[in-house]
């Protein structure tokens, strides 16, 4: 079985049993992740609550504009349709 200190240095890496090796690669990769993980989060910033309200009041605006465009838009697809169906007989009067 590889020594600890054999395990530790990867270019005089004993060899390995697949298995094994396969385990270490693993667990080195996790860890490398988890450093990688934590430095991201150190940098996120919380925003303050001036940018909460102001970024909500953007989104609550927003959704009531596309709300009124699509509502617009199938009003006016559905009066098209409904004439074009009463012009082809499709709809009795």
């Amino acid at each position: 079985m590889a020594t600890k200190a054999a395990l530790a240095t990867s270019g005089d890496r004993q060899k390995m049993p697949g298995f094994v090796e396969k385990v270490v690669d693993t667990w080195q990769e996790f860890t490398r992740f988890l450093t990688d993980v934590r430095g991201e989060m150190r940098k996120v910033v919380t925003p303050s609550w001036k940018e909460v309200k102001a970024t909500t009041s953007v989104v609550i605006v927003a959704v009531f504009i596309f709300g009124v465009y699509f509502f617009l838009v199938d009003w006016i697809f559905a009066l098209g349709l409904d004439r074009l169906l009463k012009q082809l007989g499709g709809i009795q009067q």
